[in-house]
């Protein structure tokens, strides 16, 4: 039987919740009656969440769970669910039990059901319109983050930052995924012309464990937010960006010279003002050879998904075949934290 589904959960930290996760999950799932299945990735938790995910796992065929030797973040967790995922739809969503499980069917049917005039959406995304947080430290950065949001990106979604999420499987598959982007992902796939919709959705108090998040994450949302402004605005042809910026300072070496020339033929000094016009030409240069280097880089460089979180170990869930990363043998030992590649483990028990 085909896979239809297939649910996303980052963890990290949450042993309390995993189990409670797992049910609510599948019984929102009923309805797609055993085609679909669960990837729990455990981001380098400290706790207990791994072992509580497998004991699970052992005794559920459709559940299977993944896990880094060290914590990386939720982007390259998404990241490691959504490349071992075989759905035709991925679901993403959070593992503290704030996002509602049972919303699912409905963002599901919205996915399919397109904007009744023929044209299908790619990506449903949840709206927290009652979210269940703290004011100062969570609402009123999200509601500033989503603005800014908004405004670079050209994709007016309400909550960004809302992890449940419904994406088709062959758009998805073709994200990049670097740095903590998963938040700009629908901004990201807009880019190939992909539709999104947004829809309400329940939102819960955290019951267990503590909040991975707070004011400290502003600034990581600011510098990703440069760093989308500037992918959309290279995406396309990245030299005629730079040529563009490169007019300011040939400008200014042409007023230079132009000192220069006057300075001459007045017999005046002209070392400064020929030494600025040698740096702003060099200045000139850089940036067009920066845009030319930028442009061959984009028509020759393949985007690798697999660069992100490399397997180095995975329990094939149909077959029971084991396949090992003949580079990483040591997958069942944890690495050291410097280590920066995002090795992680799958076992579906």
């Amino acid at each position: 039987m085909a896979i239809e589904l297939s649910v996303v959960v980052p963890l990290y930290n949450e042993e309390d919740n995993v189990r409670l996760m797992f049910e609510r999950i599948d019984e929102a799932l009923q309805p797609f009656k055993g085609r679909y299945e669960i990837i729990f990735v455990d981001d380098g938790s400290r706790d207990r969440t791994f072992q509580v995910a497998s004991e699970i796992a052992a005794t559920t065929p459709y559940l299977r769970v993944i896990t880094f030797r060290r914590n990386y973040g939720q982007t390259p967790a998404m990241a490691a669910g959504i490349d071992n995922a075989v759905g035709e739809l991925i679901v993403t969503m959070d593992g503290d039990l704030q996002n509602d499980p049972s919303d699912i069917p409905f963002m599901v049917e919205k996915l399919r059901a397109g904007d009744g005039e023929g044209n299908r959406y790619d990506i449903v995304v949840g709206w927290r319109h009652n979210r269940q947080d703290k004011l100062v430290t969570r609402k009123i950065p999200s509601m500033i983050a989503n603005r800014l949001i908004g405004k670079v990106t050209g994709v007016p979604i309400k909550d960004n930052g809302c992890s449940l999420k419904v994406y088709r499987a062959e758009v998805m598959q073709k994200m990049p995924f670097y740095n903590e982007m998963h938040r700009f992902i629908p901004a990201l796939l807009s880019l190939g012309g992909a539709r999104v919709a947004e829809v309400k959705v329940k939102h819960h108090a955290r019951q267990f464990g503590e909040s991975k998040y707070g004011l400290s994450r502003i600034y990581k949302v600011l510098f990703d937010l440069l760093t989308m402004k500037t992918i959309l605005s290279l995406i396309t042809h990245p030299v005629r960006w730079f040529l563009r910026l490169a007019l300011i300072p040939l400008l200014l070496t042409l007023v230079s010279l132009a000192f220069v020339v006057s300075g001459f033929t007045a017999g005046e000094p002209i070392v400064v003002s020929a030494t600025h016009a040698v740096l702003f030409l060099n200045l000139t240069l850089f940036l067009v050879s920066l845009g030319f280097i930028s442009e061959l880089i984009y028509n020759k460089s393949p985007l690798d998904l697999g660069e992100v979180a490399p397997l180095t170990a995975r329990l094939d869930l149909y077959s029971g075949k084991t396949e090992v990363d003949e580079t990483a043998r040591s997958a069942e030992l944890r690495t050291e934290p410097n280590n920066s590649r995002a090795d992680h483990r799958s076992a579906s028990i």
